[in-house]
């Protein structure tokens, strides 16, 4: 079928399918070009990537066009495409995704297989500094015999892991608190992806993390390990007897975290690495 065509500032207005990905991609300043460009167009046209392979020939209406191209420019500027999209994929699951929280990341799903392999059955768990909330939600679709807490300081970020919550479907216990000062129950598993990146790397992070992720959700003090000797000290007091503790590290903080834990009289110390080989996460016992 003949369709008129005819130029504005991005091209042609009614371009299809293939030629918006193909322009799009070519446009985008990143290293996974192809990706973004096809995740950015499919959130555009409410549909996924099958479409694209199986109708190239689809065509964007003006506003579509005019859309996935804005995106693009925001791309651009440092934005990251979860942001855009308001969506990201963690452990198997869809979440949304604002700048209210970390953007999930695929080395916290260590940290979430370790917690569905060892939690005990039946038991009561709390989620430290949620966040999106993927770990206790993730945790929850794994693990539903588990009655699954979660904390977090931010109202913002709160708001995201209970939209999250209700997506899913999931049942999970959000609470508002500055670490423990909220919490007034005991737990046989607390978990915990902290803020760990020492303040002075902070500036030498991806421009679009530095930029665009929240700096208390990333910043874990002068050496990274604020949040680590806080909950080594306080969890003590929220932890039923030969309870566990475990915790997403950063790739150079499996010692130093683990001398915390032992100094403050945890037991049976872990350090697990993640698929490149690096610390990501360690587990302690409280013996009673």
């Amino acid at each position: 079928m003949n369709t008129m065509r005819y130029l504005n500032d991005w091209g042609l207005i009614r371009m299809t399918y293939r030629e918006a990905y193909d322009e799009g991609r070519k446009r985008i300043i990143s290293d996974e070009a192809d990706i973004e460009c096809a995740i950015i167009l499919e959130y555009v046209m409410g549909t996924d990537r099958n479409d694209l392979f199986a109708h190239p020939e689809r065509e964007l209406i003006k506003e579509e066009e005019e859309k996935f191209f804005s995106l693009i420019k925001r791309r651009n500027s440092g934005e990251p495409v979860q942001y855009i999209t308001g969506k990201t994929f963690f452990y198997g699951l869809e979440f949304f995704c604002d700048p209210a929280v970390l953007i999930p990341r695929f080395d916290t799903e260590v940290l979430v297989e370790e917690i569905i392999k060892n939690a005990p059955k039946d038991a009561k768990l709390l989620d430290l500094c949620t966040g999106s909330g993927c770990i206790a939600l993730s945790v929850k679709h794994e693990r539903n015999d588990l009655c699954v807490f979660a904390s977090d300081i931010s109202k913002a970020a709160l708001a995201t892991a209970k939209k999250n919550k209700e997506n899913l479907s999931l049942d999970v216990t959000f609470i508002e608190s500055d670490m423990f000062e909220n919490i007034d129950e005991k737990f046989d598993v607390i978990v915990s992806n902290p803020p760990y990146i020492p303040k002075e790397v902070i500036e030498g992070l991806d421009e679009k993390v530095k930029k665009f992720e929240p700096y208390n959700a990333l910043c874990g003090g002068e050496d990274g390990l604020n949040y680590y000797r806080i909950i080594a000290d306080k969890a003590k007091g929220y932890l039923n007897a030969d309870a566990s503790l475990m915790m997403e590290i950063g790739f150079d903080q499996g010692e130093s975290v683990s001398n915390l834990l032992r100094e403050n009289g945890y037991e049976r110390i872990n350090v697990i690495k993640d698929l490149n080989g690096l610390d990501r996460v360690v587990t302690a016992v409280l013996k009673g």
